[in-house]
């Protein structure tokens, strides 16, 4: 069996086209056709379904497909090792809601460069359906999120975390005092939030509309710890994820707060599409966001 032939079949499944996979690899689109027939005649089955100019893997054409990564891996990987000093340079490119860049940067940024200088990272943030529109569209290797818990059989999760959220309020707030808000209480304060329509801020918002409430923000940004230095001044309150809020509520200047009947599920997440090729940098990015940002 060609290897060839292997490494074109991943890249026409990842990308889901054969031009495209022809422009990848620096073939012609019937060169890149030959091979998967070739494959497909030493399988003895179809590969994929042509539809117009897209095609879509049969299922045995995606048992195959996992077993085509890893030999493409093991052979990455052994060039990789015979490189000199392993320098060949790569691209990650990693797409992640506004909120959590910042804490996913100092988590694991410092620690890649360090550690791995042959890989480069590409961040783009997104709301949470542009994220998933850019793992299906292969803009993106990998997405990390903040939100419900994601089940789609497309997607392989590669760790996640349970990750509590509350409103926060200033440590000299007469809400302080409760362990409890009424909606009342709620609805009688000064807001600061993230952006309308992104992960716990949808929770939030939504909880409202059960009661048919809405709050109107003083203020809307995209980063969560400076909203929470906000809060800690004493301009307002705010609902946000613990690990933002830890350093403040130790210090003794925020308050952590529940609302009535609101037990929001939220947690973070990071997956790439089934179809994608994970080469040994891509593991290698995946293996320290898991274990350092988780």
């Amino acid at each position: 069996m060609d290897i060839k032939n292997l490494i074109t079949f991943v890249h026409v499944a990842e990308l889901g086209n054969f031009s495209r996979a022809a422009e990848r690899l620096d073939y012609s689109q019937p060169t890149i056709s030959v091979q998967i027939r070739q494959l497909e005649q030493e399988l003895g089955f179809r590969l994929f379904d042509r539809i117009g100019h897209a095609v879509r893997l049969t299922d045995k054409g995606r048992d195959a497909l996992v077993y085509a990564q890893q030999v493409c891996r093991l052979c990455q990987q052994m060039a990789e090792d015979n490189t000199e000093e392993n320098k060949r340079e790569t691209l990650i490119r990693i797409a992640t809601s506004d909120s959590l860049s910042a804490s996913l940067l100092y988590e694991c940024f410092p620690y890649i460069r360090e550690q791995h200088p042959n890989i480069h990272i590409e961040l783009t943030t997104a709301g949470t359906e542009d994220l998933f529109r850019m793992l299906d569209h292969n803009e993106a290797d990998i997405v990390c999120t903040l939100d419900n818990h994601i089940y789609n059989t497309n997607y392989r999760i590669e760790g996640e975390k349970n990750v509590g959220v509350h409103v926060i309020v200033p440590a000299s707030s007469p809400l302080a005092e409760k362990e409890v808000l009424t909606t009342e209480d709620l609805m009688a304060q000064d807001w600061i939030l993230t952006e309308k329509g992104m992960s716990y801020r949808r929770l939030f918002d939504e909880w409202l509309a059960k009661h048919s409430l809405e709050v109107r923000p003083v203020l809307e940004a995209g980063q969560a710890d400076l909203i929470c230095s906000l809060v800690e001044k004493g301009l307002g309150c705010s609902f946000l994820p613990d690990y933002v809020t830890e350093e403040a509520v130790n210090r003794g200047t925020v308050k952590r707060l529940c609302a009535a009947n609101f037990n929001p599920d939220l947690w973070k997440q990071i997956l790439y599409h089934r179809e994608k090729w994970v080469s040994s940098s891509m593991q290698t990015v995946l293996a320290i966001m898991t274990e350092r940002w988780l």
